[in-house]
């Protein structure tokens, strides 16, 4: 439930509660006001949040009309006084208009949305060269990825080219901060190498999708829910939408000072299918909450832009996801390793006499993009002599050189 409040002329008060009422508003209070020293009617109504967009649609060529709108909600009390849980729910969306509104209200200052990015890519480098996961959680709760993401899904869903051309200069604006800030210091500090952090961050899943998924639905629920139906707090679904972004953006930084290609366009895979991804996914549910091209107090949306924009994001999601499974492993490592570590365990269960005891399977980036093999790790239980642990070794070797095109080097140890 919101409330709003409009002055309008004396002789067009019918016609406006006669609009409140079509909409299911409710009057509150009806006060003589004026304004340069005309005299007017000041009308404060109680208003169901799907019904704001519509009653202002059928009000807005009122002539010399004024409207106050409060985005938080109300908690409105009637009689009888013993039933106050059936009046305090505000369990509604919030009103598309409302949604809209705050995206324009997000994208104003530069100042301090770039002080955040350059922070963000600070300590994203500090995490990422120190090795300290908790630094990369900090980094995500920095990080100002999560406005321009949704303002992107909201333009889209609205279809407003001005809108989409803001979102898109902050995106990359952010982006290029946190990147450049990531080159430099890997610069300043001689970095030569990297980190065994930096090399698990930037291998790739064949899941890699649902993380910007995930990301967009959760960030655009959190605009659309009414405060008091979401338990998630916008920092959090902040963090989701940064936790897709941040690392990313700092390994590319980090790759091209230290020459590691193969890091650089993992990451920059990695960025484009989350930009793709979060915008087609809080897009979907921005659509799905009423948010339509056209509507009161913004006239600009146009059903061939939304097209367009969707069009554009489907077709490289597409192309994505085609680079992604035509190039195995180089964007499939971190899958790769766990089917290369379940060949093993298979492998191993045709010898009975051989307990599997640990394995462990990894690529690493100290070789050319593209020629890195993978290292398997294995410990097993048996009796075996050095002709029969090699032997062994090599039958692993040919089983994973068979289902994937790459090298296996496998590090076989049996204790009895």
């Amino acid at each position: 439930m919101r409330q709003l409040a409009l002055t309008v002329q004396s002789s067009e008060v019918k016609s406006t509660l006669d609009a409140a009422q079509k909409h299911g508003l409710t009057l509150f209070a009806q006060i003589d006001a004026h304004e340069r020293n005309e005299a007017r009617q000041m009308l404060i109504l109680e208003a169901p949040n799907k019904r704001i967009e519509g009653f202002l649609a059928d009000v807005e060529n009122t002539s010399s009309l004024r409207t106050l709108f409060a985005p938080q909600g109300i908690i409105s009390l009637r009689p009888p006084a013993s039933e106050p849980e059936s009046q305090m729910v505000d369990i509604q969306p919030r009103s598309p208009l409302e949604v809209f509104l705050g995206a324009l209200q997000n994208i104003g200052s530069w100042p301090g949305f770039l002080g955040y990015a350059v922070v963000g890519g600070v300590i994203v480098w500090i995490g990422l060269f120190t090795e300290s996961i908790f630094l990369l959680v900090a980094a995500m709760l920095i990080a100002p990825f999560a406005g321009p993401a949704m303002t992107l899904a909201i333009a889209t869903a609205r279809g407003d080219a001005n809108l989409l051309e803001r979102s898109l200069l902050r995106y990359i604006a952010a982006l290029a901060a946190s990147i450049t800030t990531a080159f430099l210091l890997s610069l300043a500090f001689d970095q030569q190498i990297a980190t065994e952090l930096m090399i698990e961050t930037s291998m790739r899943s064949t899941v890699s999708l649902l993380l910007p998924l995930a990301a967009g639905v959760a960030g655009a629920l959190n605009l659309v829910q009414s405060e008091r139906s979401s338990l998630v707090s916008g920092a959090a679904t902040g963090m989701l939408v940064a936790a897709a972004l941040a690392p990313p953006a700092g390994l590319i930084g980090m790759g091209l000072a230290i020459g590691q290609m193969d890091i650089v366009l993992s990451s920059l895979w990695a960025l484009g299918i989350q930009i793709v991804g979060i915008n087609l996914a809080g897009c979907a549910v921005f659509r799905i909450y009423g948010m339509r091209t056209e509507g009161a107090r913004y006239p600009r949306g146009k059903g061939w832009i939304s097209i367009t924009s969707l069009v554009i994001s489907m077709a490289g999601l597409a192309a994505l996801l085609i680079l992604q499974f035509s190039n195995v492993p180089q964007f499939q490592q971190s899958s790769v390793s766990q089917r290369v570590s379940a060949l093993v365990v298979e492998e191993l269960d045709r010898s009975p006499e051989i307990r599997l005891v640990t394995v462990n399977s990894h690529f690493t980036r100290s070789r050319d993009q593209g020629d890195n093999p993978v290292w398997v790790s294995v410990q097993v239980q048996a009796t075996l002599n050095e002709r029969e642990a090699s032997a062994l070794a090599d039958r692993i070797e040919n089983r994973v050189e068979s289902e994937f095109p790459i090298t296996a080097l496998v590090d076989l140890t049996a204790k009895d």
